[in-house]
């Protein structure tokens, strides 16, 4: 993999150890993967940010480097709202080394919007090269925006952070981006229910792994997209996604699809795993919601009172551009929570079966909790919830 002089003067150690060892990764995984130059990135996005999932030789880790990003970079969801972590019931110790974590990232120059939603946040464009790491952040820049990125694990998005660029291999070109399987879906043309496009993200994970699906039969809306994209990620390994007519690198370049495999779903495939079984915590937002999500959930809880726990999870940008609807949400007894999710905060162990509205949070509930789950419309969640 070619480097230009200062990547190699950066890799001899010119600019200190942390900067060496950054390289090295990037060096290391350009050379596995066949890349043949590092590309510059727009922004970063790092996961390996709760407690929780990174423990002591993480922080340890993340404690030992000594540089600072170069590039716009978030975190991922941490295991608390950094400010209501008494509120959500957790404990002393969790939160002393949680905030020794967020203290090891600002130091690097990370800034403190933990969230796996980036893209509501700041401007990210088709064709800008990131480096990213949360499944679905990934699935979402690379689909519905038409951004290159591959599924970067927290160390490498780190080094790409840090270095300013990363190796240019598999998702960076644009050959690497055709679709290798059609799923077509029936039953579900005028579809309107978030929920049943996680639904469909769940089932079509599980059939496709980490190949790249073209959709046809569907026509969903960006936060459809999102929750698609993002239980694909959970249940396969799928980064990037195309739906015919609607995603943009569908309707920019014309795939021929007519030798590839075909995998037909209908409404009914999927709708198998909508249970009515009793629950005893609510929990929306994962990925972290949308301005119009929160709007829709204040509009199902307007005059009604919830009757056991309510989770709503947002990006704290969100949140505070949004405080009619997070006091409206508020006033039914639900809480709006920012910097977590159900599925990184120890705060949902407490639980013995989990009602989500998503179809990745259906995925990973049951092993990052230790919870039953149960997954359902946005309305059915209020229904369970409210009286």
């Amino acid at each position: 993999m070619h480097l230009d002089k200062d990547d190699e003067l950066i890799l001899s150690g010119e600019y200190g150890e942390t900067k060496a060892k950054m390289m090295e990764i990037l060096f290391a995984l350009g050379k596995v993967f066949g890349a043949e130059r590092m590309v510059p990135i727009r922004s970063a996005q790092v996961s390996g940010a709760s407690y929780k999932t990174i423990g002591e030789w993480g922080l340890k880790w993340l404690q030992s480097l000594e540089a600072r990003v170069v590039v716009p970079t978030v975190l991922n969801p941490v295991g608390m709202d950094r400010m209501r972590w008494r509120e959500m019931g957790i404990g002393y110790s969790f939160a002393q080394k949680q905030q020794e974590v967020i203290d090891a990232y600002v130091r690097l120059g990370v800034k403190m919007e933990c969230t796996c939603t980036p893209y509501y946040l700041h401007i990210t464009s088709y064709g800008d090269h990131l480096s990213w790491s949360e499944s679905s952040a990934v699935a979402y820049a690379n689909s519905v925006i038409g951004a290159r990125t591959n599924r970067e694990g927290g160390p490498s998005a780190l080094a790409a952070a840090i270095i300013g660029k990363t190796p240019e291999f598999g998702l960076h070109l644009v050959k690497n981006r055709q679709p290798q399987v059609v799923i077509e879906v029936s039953g579900m043309e005028t579809e309107h229910e978030t929920a049943c496009y996680g639904a469909l993200g769940y089932h079509a994970g599980k059939c496709v792994g980490n190949k790249i699906p073209v959709f046809s039969g569907i026509r969903p809306k960006r936060d459809h997209l999102k929750a698609m994209g993002a239980a694909m990620a959970a249940t396969g390994a799928v980064a990037l996604f195309h739906v015919d007519g609607i995603t943009p690198e569908s309707r920019i370049f014309k795939y021929d699809v007519s030798g590839l495999e075909k995998i037909s779903v209908d409404r009914a495939d999927i709708m198998t795993i909508f249970e009515d079984v009793p629950v005893d915590a609510v929990a929306i937002g994962c990925p972290h919601c949308s301005p119009e999500e929160l709007s829709q959930i204040a509009d199902l809880l307007s005059g009604r009172t919830v009757k056991i726990p309510f989770y709503v999870f947002a990006s704290r940008g969100v949140i505070e551009k949004y405080p009619d609807a997070v006091a409206r949400i508020e006033k039914s007894g639900a809480r709006v929570y920012a910097d977590t999710c159900m599925v990184v905060s120890p705060a949902m162990e407490q639980y013995q079966t989990i009602m989500v509205s998503s179809g990745k949070a259906f995925a990973y509930v049951p092993n990052m909790c230790g919870a039953a789950v149960r997954i359902g419309t946005l309305e059915e969640c209020i229904d369970a919830a409210a009286r």
